[in-house]
């Protein structure tokens, strides 16, 4: 099991918020700099067009990464694809990958945050419709040098070549999921690798929908190993459990009431915090044996996973809290997970 970050660049923390947009962005590259440093997989950038994050330009952000890091794979999470030029989309993770020397990737999806349609000028009934057609020729770009492809979306390209081309042989694509039966088909029909956010509720009820997406690879003729799967959700990790939801639980009540207001989620409460951290609950928050403990569990209740990533940096810690979590997680949790 690969163990990695997603970062959606929070300008939101320090005392009172006070942080400048400069220092939260050279903060956040020493923290990729450190999960580099103490061996973790992954490191993924978000995509947002708000106030309260500084990820709007996710590539540049991993650029800038690419150059202060040497091992760790450098991800979006998620690329808001239906809002994008594939085109361009394509050819700024190629020059990402040359930079990194084959170490980018993308997950791609929807987007749960909806502000990127109306900022590019696009209508949200065609929210699927955007996102299928532009998939598709994303998709053809990686695997084509040379280009021929027409669409409803987007003028037609007609035997055009795409450059830069990717270090690697193949551009790791994610498609990036939240609940929707039709998209785990969709990974799955396509043989890519799903990306799975579980943000709310037990992890164990997403089972059946991975079962779709490993039944509809299958079908389509793909092999098991083939068919990866990659969970994406909150947690922390503390020197102990007690003190972890200590410094976890202010932020995170206040931070996802507020994000609840927007999507109409009801207020957090310790009660409800508590049923989130329990043995099934999303949140994988506590001491690095009691985080393995839980992965391992989510893992066996979901019929294994390759890769799970912390969203940490959305719960109002500071600086000093996210790189000691870092820190734990490439010393304690990825050796104990590699133990089994």
């Amino acid at each position: 099991m690969e163990i990695g970050i997603d970062s959606f660049a929070s300008a939101m923390y320090g005392d009172n918020n006070t942080l400048s947009s400069v220092d939260a962005m050279e903060q956040l590259l020493q923290r990729i700099e450190l999960a580099d440093q103490v061996g973790l997989d992954v490191f993924g950038i978000g995509e947002h067009h708000k106030k309260e994050f500084l990820d709007s330009a996710t590539v540049v952000i991993l650029s800038a990464a690419a150059a202060r890091t040497k091992n760790i794979r450098l991800a979006s999470a998620v690329s808001v694809l239906s809002a994008a030029d594939p085109v361009r989309v394509y050819q700024s993770f190629a020059t990402l990958d040359l930079i990194s020397k084959g170490r980018a990737e993308i997950v791609v999806g929807r987007g749960s945050s909806i502000e990127a349609y109306p900022l590019f000028g696009f209508n949200l009934n065609d929210y699927d419709a955007l996102f299928k057609e532009k998939l598709e020729l994303f998709l053809q770009i990686r695997d084509n040098e040379f280009v021929t492809w027409s669409g409803k979306f987007r003028p037609a390209i007609n035997n055009l070549p795409i450059y830069p081309r990717t270090l690697q042989e193949k551009l790791p694509v994610w498609l990036g999921v939240g609940g929707t039966p039709e998209s785990f088909v969709r990974a799955g029909t396509l043989g890519l690798p799903l990306m799975v956010a579980i943000i709310g509720g037990q992890t164990h009820r997403f089972r059946p929908l991975i079962d779709l997406y490993r039944e509809a690879g299958k079908a389509a003729g793909f092999k098991p190993e083939e068919l990866k799967v990659g969970i994406h959700s909150p947690g922390f990790v503390g020197s102990t459990t007690e003190k972890a939801i200590d410094e976890y639980y202010p932020g995170y009540a206040e931070l996802w009431t507020k994000l609840g207001l927007e999507r109409g989620w009801p207020p957090v409460t310790k009660a409800k915090f508590d049923g989130l951290i329990d043995d099934e609950g999303v949140l994988i928050v506590g001491s690095p044996e009691r985080v393995v403990e839980k992965l391992l569990r989510h893992s066996e209740s979901l019929g294994g996973f390759d890769r799970f990533t912390f969203q940490m940096d959305n719960a109002g810690l500071t600086h000093k809290q996210l790189m000691n979590a870092i820190e734990l997680i490439g010393t304690k949790v990825i050796p104990l997970i590699k133990k089994g």
